[in-house]
């Protein structure tokens, strides 16, 4: 009696799949949000069983948060990376915000968004919407404080400064997805710039 000579898949080590797993979720949920996110979507996206990713994820609102802490912080950190080379606080944090509102970033915006949102009923995913808001606040005051340091801003108060610049991208962004925002959102954002630093 022949057999095959076909070895059989090597199965893959908990590590890489626990890694591919999570790949798959931040994948899916940059494409359509985290609302989207599911024990089963999650399963097809990384092509495995839904009772794998219950095994290595067993709590589906602490995989969101994840999620969702993975790709706001990735965002944060491309920002401030790329703001970094521009000399000037007060030119940093325009291009801080011209970055956050020229469209490019709307998947991560739907992320935001769907976050508030479920925040409500998730209580883990509400702690780290909560972590990364102020993480994003501390980075931009820092900038802000920058500015004011060097004279370049008049702005007396750098954390009322952030404050009321998050919340202008924030809201701008959010209307942004239903369309209902202005067709010049960087002209918007600096004269608001003008006026929140003086």
């Amino acid at each position: 009696m022949e057999t095959s000579s076909t070895p059989r898949p090597r199965r893959m080590p908990p590590e890489l799949r626990e890694k591919a797993i999570r790949d798959a979720a931040i994948a899916l949920a940059q494409e359509s949000g985290i609302a989207n996110l599911t024990v089963r979507t999650v399963a097809a996206r990384a092509g495995v069983a839904p009772a794998l990713i219950a095994h290595y994820r067993p709590s589906m609102d602490a995989f969101v948060a994840e999620v969702f802490g993975a790709i706001v912080a990735a965002e944060r950190e491309d920002v401030f990376a790329a703001a970094a080379a521009i000399e000037g606080p007060r030119q940093r944090i325009a291009a801080i915000v011209e970055m956050l509102l020229d469209g490019q970033r709307d998947d991560v915006t739907l992320v935001w968004v769907q976050a508030w949102a479920a925040g409500a009923r998730n209580e883990e995913l509400a702690a780290r919407v909560r972590h990364e808001m102020d993480g994003w606040q501390q980075d931009l005051e820092a900038v802000v404080a920058d500015g004011v340091g060097a004279g370049e801003i008049t702005a007396t108060q750098a954390e009322g400064a952030a404050w009321l610049l998050l919340a202008m991208v924030d809201g701008m962004n959010a209307h942004s997805l239903v369309k209902w925002a202005p067709d010049d959102r960087s002209g918007l954002a600096r004269r608001a710039l003008a006026a929140v630093l003086g």
